[in-house]
């Protein structure tokens, strides 16, 4: 199992064009999409929402919105993360609903007191933004596993992906946009830093 997973993450890059015309099978963007949901998350709050986007229209409407990144019109789908923002509020049902599944009993009043507490000292946008990331990193390894490629899309404008989406701004934030379909060209060979300069043991 350990060599199986090294290998996928050896195997996985940012696809940069993708194979024109190639739709992906639903079991294997639900498998994607699966990935997603039962990733972990700060107090268990499940900062995400997935939109999928497979219209060819509207993928190219968010390619303007990406700087003209060829790949996410030319994947056979791109989901949108979106990370929740008004849920997160300490007085929301959303945040007490899924807090008494964490907290049951008489535990809660007190997870409520911390969260709250939490809540006033954090920038909740940045905060429920990365968790989504780690939501995103496991969808793009379930890609992999799949068969598929993908590539994170971290430059895009916001705004505008909110418009073409008819997101409500108070409601989510845009986290990441994520392609996936086949790649066309040949992945390259992974280059990373080695371990040597990035970890310090204390």
């Amino acid at each position: 199992m350990k060599q199986q997973l090294a290998e996928l993450f050896h195997r996985r890059y940012a696809c940069h064009v993708f194979e024109p015309g190639r739709s992906i099978a639903s079991q294997d963007l639900e498998f994607v999409l699966e990935a997603g949901r039962l990733s972990p998350s700060s107090f268990g709050l499940e900062h995400w929402k997935f939109i999928v986007v497979q219209s060819p229209e509207l993928k190219q409407a968010l390619q303007g919105a990406c700087f003209q990144q060829a790949q996410v019109g030319g994947a056979a789908a791109v989901i949108v993360i979106l990370a929740k923002l008004a849920e997160l509020d300490p007085d929301s049902p959303y945040l007490r609903r899924l807090l008494e599944r964490e907290y049951p009993d008489e535990q809660l009043a007190q997870a409520l007191n911390n969260y709250r507490s939490f809540h006033a000292a954090t920038d909740v946008r940045a905060w429920s933004v990365s968790q989504c990331h780690i939501a995103a990193a496991n969808m793009m390894l379930a890609a992999t596993a799949a068969g598929l490629d993908s590539c994170a899309i971290g430059g895009f404008l916001p705004d505008q992906v909110k418009a073409i989406l008819q997101i409500d701004p108070a409601q989510y934030e845009v986290a990441l946009i994520l392609p996936i379909g086949y790649c066309a060209e040949k992945p390259h060979e992974k280059r990373r830093l080695p371990l040597t300069e990035l970890v310090e043991y204390r």
